[in-house]
């Protein structure tokens, strides 16, 4: 039935908010072709990352000195269109580094605003945007 694949269909676009959150954290990073198209935009930082290469080797650059990382995801909001979707979805991400001057700790907390379009793999972000609330802690943890 179509209230069926609704369902589904917003159940797998959670599941690929999710997915984002456990591949930056554990890898491996060249997933995340799993999460966007090979043309996504991601917006960090007010910052466009065009295509997913750029998008990894972002992710990479920020993420892949830190002892340890944990994004979470909640609250996804998902409306339909046919083969296009948005899902907003709220981010708290811990970000550690062990020895760094000022603090090991630096939290960001924000909301994700995605665009998706329905492929032959599955349902993937062709477009994202990292709006950010608050953060705590040290910055200098994310900083090379």
């Amino acid at each position: 039935t179509d209230q069926l694949h609704d369902l589904l269909d917003r159940q797998a676009i959670v599941d690929l908010t999710i997915a984002y959150g456990w591949i930056l954290d554990h890898g491996p990073r060249t997933d995340l072709d799993t999460v966007f198209t090979p043309d996504a935009v991601a917006v960090y930082g007010g910052e466009d990352f065009v295509g997913l290469d750029t998008i990894v080797a972002k992710v990479e650059q920020s993420l892949g000195h830190l002892t340890v990382s944990q994004h979470i995801v909640t609250n996804q909001q998902v409306s339909i269109d046919g083969d296009s979707a948005t899902c907003r979805c709220y981010l708290h991400a811990q970000h550690t580094k062990r020895g760094t001057d000022g603090g090991d700790n630096f939290i960001v907390a924000g909301r994700y605003i995605d665009q998706l379009t329905r492929t032959a793999g599955g349902w993937r972000i062709t477009h994202r945007v990292l709006d950010v609330d608050w953060t705590e802690g040290n910055p200098r943890v994310t900083q090379r």
